[in-house]
């Protein structure tokens, strides 16, 4: 197969000197190259900006794909915002499309150095403040930005020294974007004083990129030490230093809330997390944090345990002793839970009622919901979070499996 590496090209004059240089590097060495156009439908040359880089891609023997993003930003929302996820989810699909595995971005020293201001403006963490990386890997796609050291003056000097077309974006001077007001107004001040201004600036991202991974490395060890089969301790995550703390529970958080921490959050969990007693705390649409005996869970909204074909299903593993016989599996039913049911935890012990076996095991309200299952004859087996029910343990010499019920994937 081909060997293949594609280019994000907006048709600016940073893109296509991108695709131009990939293109005279990858040719001797047999390599494809794929510009990815996205059409976002925000200005009124955009259907002009598209011919200009296919034409190009045809100038060049180049293949060219291109993709427009469907619908507007919604009340409220910001373009650039709305514009920026839009474009990376099209470039993804395009190059999974095409086979490629590497997706070249044009960003350059000034961008970086703009961005670690912007984020800085943002009162960002030192996750913000690393600004863009150089590499990542995200859903089988690397992306790369093999420009990222290199200064403005030498990308446009290539461009000129080549005679390249491209496209001005008009927005990049729109005084209504917060990185076009900085940089008409903030950095040209700023060089002027300071003459390594970009350099400086994309040199301390670095070095926040590096504080991040350090912290990234301490976290990992602290919630290893705090962590409960995905819960968090409060205890011992306690008993860290407040910087510590801090880290470890962002970290944490992050593994688990879609669109990001939000720095008002952790300052309320510093606060209120310590406490006692059940508490919660919503986190969007999708997900709710929620304090049990000592732990915290993150817990989906709906349908985490709602049955079979939810978030979790049955698993079986072969075992000796203490199993349930795999003829008692025949023709199960799973039931939802309709109260009343009695459940045997271990032999000798009475049967007793759901709510006090999960109310004895430490099982919270929200993992109660869970679909129970019953034998063809109606028969209680087995209850999730709880386990199988000690009058449908199988016999000593019996073929049997031990079940658990545990998160999809």
């Amino acid at each position: 197969m081909k060997r293949s590496v594609a280019v994000a090209v907006s048709g600016g004059r940073d893109s296509m000197a991108l695709l131009h240089c990939t293109a005279r590097a990858a040719q001797p060495l047999g390599i494809e190259v794929i510009a990815l156009h996205v059409h976002h439908g925000l200005q009124p040359d955009a259907d002009a900006w598209a011919q200009l880089v296919q034409r190009s891609c045809a100038r060049w023997s180049l293949r060219f794909a291109m993709q427009r993003l469907a619908g507007r930003p919604a009340k409220g929302e910001s373009a650039e915002a709305w514009a920026r996820k839009g474009r990376y989810r099209a470039l993804a699909a395009m190059a999974r499309e095409a086979g490629a595995d590497l997706v070249l971005l044009a960003h350059h020293q000034r961008d970086q150095a703009e961005t670690f201001l912007l984020q800085a403006l943002r009162s960002a963490g030192s996750a913000g403040l690393s600004a863009m990386p150089r590499q990542a890997a995200r859903a089988g796609i690397v992306w790369a930005r093999p420009w990222l050291n290199l200064p403005a003056d030498a990308i446009a000097a290539y461009a000129r020294s080549h005679r390249l077309r491209f496209a001005d974006d008009p927005s990049n001077a729109d005084p209504r974007f917060a990185r076009s007001r900085l940089r008409a107004q903030v950095m040209p001040a700023l060089r002027n004083a300071f003459a390594d201004a970009d350099a400086l600036l994309a040199a301390s991202a670095a070095r926040c990129a590096e504080a991040e991974a350090a912290l990234g490395e301490i976290a990992r060890a602290d919630i290893a030490h705090i962590d409960d089969r995905g819960a968090l301790r409060i205890a011992p995550w306690h008993a860290l230093s407040p910087a510590r703390r801090r880290n470890a529970l962002h970290t944490w958080l992050r593994d688990r809330l879609h669109g990001g921490v939000p720095q008002t959050l952790i300052e309320r969990l510093m606060q209120e997390l310590p406490g006692t007693g059940p508490a919660r705390w919503p986190c969007g649409d999708a997900t709710e944090l929620r304090r049990y005996r000592g732990r915290l869970e993150a817990v989906p909204t709906a349908g985490s345990t709602a049955g079979p074909a939810g978030h979790a299903e049955l698993r079986q593993v072969p075992v000796e002793r203490g199993g349930i016989a795999i003829d008692a599996l025949k023709d199960t039913q799973w039931r939802v839970r309709m109260g009343g049911e009695r459940f045997q935890r271990a032999a000798g012990t009475p049967p007793r009622s759901l709510k006090k076996q999960f109310q004895a095991a430490g099982i919270p309200a929200w993992q109660r919901n869970a679909p129970l299952l019953y034998s063809s004859d109606g028969r209680l087996l087995f209850v999730p979070g709880l386990g199988i029910d000690a009058r449908a343990l199988a016999a000593p010499g019996q073929a049997q499996v031990a079940l658990s019920w545990e998160p999809k994937g």
